[in-house]
């Protein structure tokens, strides 16, 4: 009966599965909220994702979208420090995590400055995105390095993750909103399949 009830409360679930979850979960709420507010035609096509948090394109839905970036980044932070879970005995495994650890968290502080710094304050807006996209990358890279090879962690997830790596490079050469948007949500779909594989190993 106890362990029932601990597997239900959710204390045997690793931190990154909450808070991958959640990450997953706020950014969804938050930007199909803000797209709802939208007062004209919006379309990934045409607008960038972005556009969402524009007071001027969007003034009843803006602040939601950037509320979303904030919360999303915050949640991430948990999420990438429970990485830990995948520390081995190896040494250079376990050094390649945490290097990616913590990029992993500057990126989620970079998320949240895509949201207090809108598409309202111009230069720094881009800044920060550009930001957050190019340590997205070097994650992937890292966290595909550091894994790949782990006993644990199943290689389809490595593979996927390769996909995300090419197309965040694309969007890289082709800037276009279509490809931003692809880039986001795949690797919002990486988070919820680390978070589905550690699921697995650790908790059931």
């Amino acid at each position: 009966m106890h362990r029932l009830c601990t597997h239900m409360t959710g204390i045997r679930w690793p931190i990154s599965c909450i808070a991958g979850v959640a990450a997953i979960v706020l950014f969804c709420i938050f930007m199909f909220t803000s797209w709802a507010l939208y007062p004209s035609h919006y379309s990934p096509v045409d607008n960038w994702l972005s556009d969402l948090g524009n007071s001027t394109y969007n003034p009843s839905g803006a602040v939601a979208f950037n509320v979303g970036c904030v919360l999303t980044g915050i949640a991430l932070f948990p999420f990438f420090i429970g990485l830990y879970k995948w520390h081995t005995d190896q040494a250079w495994r376990k050094i390649l995590l945490i290097v990616t650890q913590l990029i992993g968290v500057i990126a989620a502080f970079s998320l949240m400055m895509v949201g207090v710094f809108s598409e309202d304050f111009g230069e720094l807006h881009r800044l920060w995105s550009a930001v957050f996209f190019l340590l997205n990358i070097v994650v992937l890279l890292l966290l595909g390095a550091a894994l790949s090879t782990h006993p644990r962690f199943d290689k389809r997830v490595a593979y996927y993750g390769l996909v995300v790596v090419a197309i965040n490079l694309v969007f890289v050469f082709f800037v276009t909103p279509i490809l931003e948007w692809f880039t986001v949500f795949a690797s919002l779909g990486y988070v919820g399949l680390l978070v589905y594989n550690m699921w697995k190993e650790f908790v059931q």
